[in-house]
């Protein structure tokens, strides 16, 4: 289908209207335009090029011009991007990178320790003003201009293309944890493979005086001092947390952990190496099963004894919460955080699509079906903690008063090993987590891998196994302190400091850059171009005005009120927090120092120069072989 035009003409001499070279670069004539392309399959040509058209797989038509070459010509072939299979593939993708853990850990604490049903009043209004349209903006952004992270900063704001970088960042240091507390989850899967949890009874090698099993059938007194097997077996089996004096002397390495680790990236690699074609069967299993076991474990827990204590301290509504800040601030933070915007996954999936796919209402779906799932997973986690506040004859609120992985680790893991058929609700429980984490895992890593690759595809282009394959080393030897007899402090430590406000700050100037400087007009111009119709008014206004306050707010409480991290019986030093914040900045620290260099590099007054890098290059290189070419 792709045919040479042939010209008759020297190459130095272009008229107008036609293709010259120039630096070895094909450029476009700027009066020739290159029309956008709906049918993959077809090629439309403009009006002034009679010769034929080959497509580009970006979205783009391009001319084809053959080129001297030692006297010869040759024909160059555009390499077509990779596009999803199915649309049901790409749904999927992003469905399973949004629900991840913490829709099962995160979303029901923080909504019964801020008002239980009183918290959806602000969880759907943050959600309605900054979490969609923040997710919607980024799956058009992705999908109009075809590129990662890095590179699609050349098409909207040059100036701003650090924030490509600092995602990169982000994203290896999610990678660097997000894993080990899967590792944690496959350790669990193994040992669930027998007739009695070893989670269950105090005879265990690990056990101290103080296990306190309040299951058996005699009478137990349950103390201040008594610990149930579950958390033994969690803290001093697992994760070994016994043997480290905390942060500043973190132990040995867990070599148990270190081979679940090693497992995990090895499924994450050939789950990703050949690009989305084979990510997005994958997907299939890993984003449909958990839903299949939250509904096993629904029904299940509904039935237990003392279930309907749970959901109504779950649910219960205390409306003078919502006069307090912190529980806005919570709500807007869990919404942003659940969605996902900021780390590039969703531009990555986006630019796989094909340029009329209708993003809007794949972002209005794939943030329904998240937030609902978050809603669900409430009553999964509560019916059990009704059923274990009932057993242990105490109120549900001390029941519950584990947070993060601790609630599905010990608390639940204690309740499903004192239910009829504990070994298979805890197989099946530890294999849910597994695919939760991941189809997460598989979608941060396509935003490194996606942005990257199209930054340097002269280098990376023909090499993606290998490039994932370095990658994927490179996460594991960045988890190894996380792997430690004291590594889920460091857990902890990354997660509240290393991604959270450095994530916000990107989004706010993304926000900023997409809306103020690329314009507000010429993006919705982009939507209306794909999908046939400009957005309204409520998206521009959100856009414009209520995402980035909605972020500028979020980030300054976060700094003014910044989070004094305790682990079982460790209080996290403060040098601990300078060393957060440290960790926090090293990821956007890319882009002020990206700023300073475009401003270098560009010729010119001080004026101009900061007007060149605000506006959009009018061209952008496609791979082409051994050369390159423009297209408008």
């Amino acid at each position: 289908e792709t045919e040479p035009l042939t010209s008759k003409k020297d190459i130095s001499d272009c008229s107008k209207g036609e293709d010259c070279k120039e630096n070895g670069l094909l450029v476009r004539n700027p009066k020739s335009a290159l029309r956008l392309v709906e049918d993959g399959n077809k090629v439309h040509p403009s009006q002034g090029d009679k010769g034929e058209a080959a497509q580009i797989s970006n979205g783009y038509s391009g001319v084809q011009s053959s080129v001297p070459c030692n006297g010869e010509q040759q024909l160059m072939e555009l390499e077509d991007r990779e596009t999803w299979s199915k649309k049901i593939d790409f749904l999927l993708s992003v469905i399973g990178y949004a629900v991840d853990l913490g829709n099962v850990w995160r979303f029901p604490y923080i909504c019964y320790q801020n008002g239980g049903g009183a918290f959806l009043i602000p969880y759907t209004i943050m959600a309605i003003f900054g979490g969609i349209p923040l997710f919607y903006m980024e799956l058009a952004l992705g999908q109009y201009h075809r590129n990662g992270c890095i590179s699609i900063w050349r098409k909207i704001c040059p100036i701003f293309k650090g924030i490509g970088f600092a995602i990169c960042i982000i994203d290896l240091y999610v990678a660097s944890y997000y894993n080990t507390i899967m590792a944690w989850a496959f350790y669990y899967l193994i040992s669930s493979f027998t007739a009695e949890l070893p989670w269950t009874s105090c005879t265990n090698p690990w056990n101290t005086g103080n296990c306190t099993n309040y299951f058996s059938k005699g009478n137990v007194s349950w103390s201040l001092h008594s610990i149930s097997p579950a958390e033994e077996f969690y803290t001093r089996q697992v994760l070994q947390v016994h043997r480290s004096d905390g942060l500043d002397d973190l132990g040995g390495i867990s070599w148990q952990l270190t081979l679940c680790l090693l497992l995990i990236f090895t499924i994450v690699y050939f789950s990703i190496w050949k690009g989305v074609k084979t990510s997005g069967k994958v997907v299939w299993v890993t984003a449909t099963f958990p839903y299949i076991i939250l509904f096993i474990l629904l029904v299940r827990g509904a039935t237990l004894p003392g279930a309907w204590r749970g959901v109504l301290y779950y649910l219960k509504p205390d409306w003078q919460k919502l006069l307090a800040t912190e529980v806005w601030v919570d709500a807007a933070a869990q919404i942003f955080f659940s969605l996902g915007p900021g780390f590039g996954v969703l531009l990555a999936y986006a630019s796989y699509n094909k340029f009329h796919n209708n993003c809007y209402q794949d972002a209005l779906v794939t943030s329904t079906v998240n937030c609902l799932t978050s809603f669900v997973s409430g009553f999964v986690i509560f019916t059990v903690l009704g059923y274990m506040a009932e057993m242990r004859n105490e109120d549900v609120s001390e029941v519950a008063k584990d947070t993060g992985p601790s609630l599905l680790f010990i608390t639940y893991a204690e309740a499903i090993a004192n239910m009829p058929a504990s070994t298979f609700f805890a197989i099946i429980f530890f294999l849910m987590l597994l695919t939760l984490g991941l189809d997460s895992t598989f979608a941060g890593l396509e935003g490194v891998i996606t942005g990257v690759l199209d930054e340097f595809p002269h280098v990376w282009g023909k090499r993606r196994e290998l490039f994932v394959l370095g990658l994927t080393i490179v996460c594991f030897l960045g988890s190894l302190a996380t792997l430690t007899f004291g590594g889920a402090y460091v857990v902890k430590l990354f997660e509240e400091y290393a991604t959270g406000p450095a994530v916000l700050t990107v989004v706010f100037l993304e926000a900023v850059a997409v809306s103020w400087f690329y314009g507000i007009t010429q993006f919705c111009n982009d939507v209306k171009e794909m999908l046939g119709s400009a957005p309204g008014w409520y998206w521009r206004v959100c856009w414009v005005a209520i995402s980035p306050l909605f972020l500028l707010f979020v980030t300054c409480s976060f700094l003014s009120n910044p989070p004094e991290l305790r682990l079982f019986d460790y209080d996290y030093p403060y040098w601990t927090t300078v060393v957060g914040y440290c960790i926090g900045t090293s990821s956007i620290i890319f882009i002020p120092i990206y700023m300073v260099y475009r401003l270098v590099i560009t010729p010119g007054t001080l004026k101009e120069r900061i007007l060149k890098s605000i506006t959009p290059e009018t061209a952008t290189e496609i791979p082409f072989g051994d050369i390159r070419m423009n297209a408008v």
